[in-house]
């Protein structure tokens, strides 16, 4: 008799973004090879229009999300096409300023541009799957295009040195991630995160056993790209010396992506009494992040390492939303982790983009004094910049205040008070040196080595323009929002 074997169902709509950015990269390469040495205005406005296009077909995806697709390795929910919006609107903001930023650093290499539309496709795949073998995949194909991305100023000893560092710490982080799935495949004999609930049921000790190392592993290495303390260390290094535009994308998108395979991840691992194992620990977890992050921002005296800590303490806050969320998801949906990235992305781009003014001639100084009088040489900046910090500390009308007051809220609501209490104290910490950079931006130091800043070119000012109106429109049009991207 022969074997009956159905093709599994394949829905090619739940996949389109995913292959319209990845064939974006390769069309993006076409002019590079035929006009080498030339300007980079083909290649940018082909990565814009593909991102552009991406981007409108997954809004046109909202509310036809069926399930699970490609034998059950792509996840079609609203989750996932949130994450892929944020990451996509995200790539596209970061490529829209590169260009000119690029030149002024003296590095404007077309590649670029490839390399960073196919480390957002790695972020894609690893939010539209539960699937552990994708969400690796993901992860590999996002890391291995940041590694070159970050090493891309090829004079400067400290890029060179940050791609290195991010390299090893990153080849050292998946070994984690990598056995963690083999642990759990061992013990579930499927790569499908859903079933671990049904593993963990049989009640089998070793099994048990297999998949608690097996979460632990995975977590510390998704915790790596995730910037959780004490997996942080990469953090500050990597930012300082990468291009400033992939410090952007590394600190917005490639962030969105872990976020969003950390929580394809804890959802398999729900199942039964299988949270009371690792919420625990990612609630010191999430105390420490926010707090080491803080502290050592303090004392920084360099803008892209000051942000730097300041991601690392962003990211202790999300993980606040995330444990409220499973410790009573009944009361706490992800709508609040989904807003503050959207919220945090906006901010921090905007924020990165009026650094990369400093870059001049081949040099770029990111020292707080760099930005002494920029408030003269280009005063819109300097007043996005501001709103840009007035967001990250929290102060209303921002949406940084909205985001903050949520992740507060759901704290609260879960019975996770003690997080509440050291997210507001660590908010108030951070006043310190954020308004050390919105003052450095009024500092007008005669006696000091005057600081030549780069023109604020067409890409930047719309970057900055974009980032500007999200900041304000999502504490505008809060509640809208917050319908809009409600996801369970």
């Amino acid at each position: 008799m022969l074997y009956n074997a159905s093709p599994p169902q394949i829905d090619w709509t739940a996949i389109l973004p995913v292959m319209i950015v990845a064939g974006t990269g390769i069309l993006a390469l076409i002019p590079e090879i035929l006009f080498p040495r030339r300007n980079n205005t083909y290649v940018v406005a082909i990565s814009l229009i593909g991102l552009a296009i991406a981007g409108t077909l997954v809004v046109t995806q909202y509310g036809q999300a069926n399930g699970q697709t490609f034998g059950r390795m792509v996840k079609n929910d609203e989750f996932g096409l949130t994450m892929q919006l944020l990451i996509v609107g995200a790539t596209f903001i970061a490529v829209l300023f590169s260009d000119g930023y690029l030149r002024e650093k003296r590095i404007p290499f077309g590649e670029f541009y490839p390399l960073i539309l196919w480390s957002a496709v790695g972020a894609m795949v690893m939010s539209t799957t539960s699937n552990l073998l994708m969400i690796f995949l993901g992860v590999e194909i996002l890391s291995i295009s940041l590694y070159v991305l970050a090493g891309m100023s090829r004079s400067e000893e400290k890029s060179e040195e940050s791609a290195l560092k991010y390299f090893l710490l990153g080849a050292f982080a998946s070994a984690f991630l990598l056995y963690g799935i083999a642990l759990t495949y061992g013990a579930t004999g499927t790569l499908d995160l859903t079933q671990v609930g049904w593993a963990w049921g049989t009640k089998d000790t070793t099994t048990q056993t297999l998949l608690l190392f097996g979460l632990g592993l995975m977590l510390i290495g998704l915790s790596f790209k995730a910037s959780f303390v004490p997996f942080h260390q990469w953090t500050p290094d990597v930012y300082q010396g990468a291009p400033t535009n992939v410090t952007t994308f590394m600190a917005s998108a490639s962030k969105i992506g872990a976020f969003g395979a950390l929580v394809r991840v804890l959802d398999g691992f729900t199942g039964g009494d299988l949270a009371t194992y690792w919420i625990p620990a990612l609630f010191w977890i999430a105390i420490l992040t926010m707090t080491v992050g803080n502290i050592i921002a303090v004392v920084q005296k360099d803008v892209k390492r000051i942000l730097g800590y300041s991601s690392i303490a962003h990211a202790g806050y999300m993980l606040v939303a995330i444990l409220a969320h499973y410790k009573d998801p009944e009361h706490v949906t992800l709508s609040t982790l989904v807003y503050y990235l959207f919220s945090y992305s906006l901010m921090t781009i905007g924020a990165f983009a009026v650094v990369s003014l400093v870059a001049k001639g081949g040099k770029e100084g990111t020292r707080l004094r760099d930005l002494y009088g920029l408030w003269q040489r280009s005063p819109l900046a300097a007043g996005a910049l501001v709103l840009f910090v007035a967001s990250l500390i929290g102060i209303p009308p921002t949406s940084g205040f909205f985001g903050k007051l949520l992740i507060f809220s759901d704290a609260l609501t879960s019975g996770l008070t003690p997080l509440a209490i050291v997210l507001a104290v660590n908010s108030i910490i951070s006043v310190y040196y954020y308004l050390g950079i919105a003052r450095a931006v009024f500092v007008v130091d005669e006696g000091a080595e005057k600081t030549q800043s780069s023109k604020v070119h067409s890409g930047l000012a719309l970057a900055c323009l974009l980032c500007s109106a999200g900041v304000i429109g999502l504490a505008v049009f809060f509640t809208p929002i917050v319908n809009y991207l409600s996801v369970k």
